[in-house]
């Protein structure tokens, strides 16, 4: 691994190719936070599917260019004398410094849910008014359920034990159930969102991260599937021509694969 003096040097050369881009390049001349923003948003889902993948050359590649996005919105924040990227970096050291007495002041604490509730508190004391005003408002459905979740739990707000959620769950389940058989369309919209957030929430409660889960499945259910279209292509049909029969071979062989 590269020593402190190393890794300082790597990232004031970074710095330094971001002012002669800016300067130079006739595309990260007219870069905007507002052009960047759907980009930054695209490197860190190409981040988490590396690292799910758990393609760890990948995962530095695509850490490089989020740093690179990081950097590119300090070097536009400077030009408008707002910040740059010392700002940006001793504002998360005093964040950090803040939010953990434990380890930089006297507080002590038990254990890793202590402090997540410790830290919970300390963003109220901050001027925050609820602990929800942090989730952004853009975050994906299945995401922003699971950080409400989180951190509602982090001030108390929560079950105790694993089989009350399941119990709940169930219990949402015959809501949803219901409605289906009384066949109210709106009111079926609302028990399912009632079923998925306990679904969400169980699965903290499993220590499973249910964004990851979902993701893991649709690469399951991604590479089966293509392999039913590769076989049926061999054979000469096309998967309408085939019977859900013919269809369920190829998919049992694909669990096997």
């Amino acid at each position: 691994m590269n020593s402190r003096k190393d890794q300082l040097k790597a990232f004031d050369r970074l710095l330094t190719i971001m002012d002669e881009l800016r300067e130079q390049c006739p595309w990260d001349k007219k870069q905007t936070m507002q052009t960047l923003r759907h980009l930054t948003i695209e490197e860190t889902y190409e981040l988490g599917e590396a690292i799910l993948e758990n393609d760890l050359e990948e995962v530095k590649g695509e850490l490089g260019d989020l740093l690179l996005h990081i950097v590119f919105y300090a070097k536009i924040g400077s030009e408008t004398n707002d910040f740059d990227i010392a700002d940006v970096t001793n504002q998360i050291c005093e964040k950090l410094i803040s939010r953990h007495p434990h380890i930089y002041s006297d507080v002590k604490v038990a254990d890793e849910e202590e402090v997540k509730q410790n830290w919970e508190a300390l963003k109220l004391k901050e001027g925050k008014t609820s602990v929800l005003q942090g989730v952004p408002k853009s975050l994906p459905a299945l995401v922003k359920a699971n950080r409400i979740q989180d951190k509602v739990a982090g001030v108390g707000f929560d079950w105790e034990e694993p089989q009350q959620v399941f119990e709940k769950l169930q219990e949402e389940l015959g809501e949803l159930q219901h409605e289906v058989n009384e066949g109210n369309q709106q009111e079926i919209e609302s028990e399912f969102g009632d079923v998925l957030f306990s679904m969400i929430n169980y699965a903290r409660f499993l220590k499973v991260d249910p964004e990851n889960a979902l993701e893991r499945t649709n690469k399951k259910f991604i590479k089966r599937f293509q392999y039913l279209e590769k076989n049926a292509k061999e054979l000469g049909k096309s998967l309408k021509e085939m019977t859900l029969e013919e269809m369920d071979v190829y998919w049992e062989e694909a669990k096997r694969e």
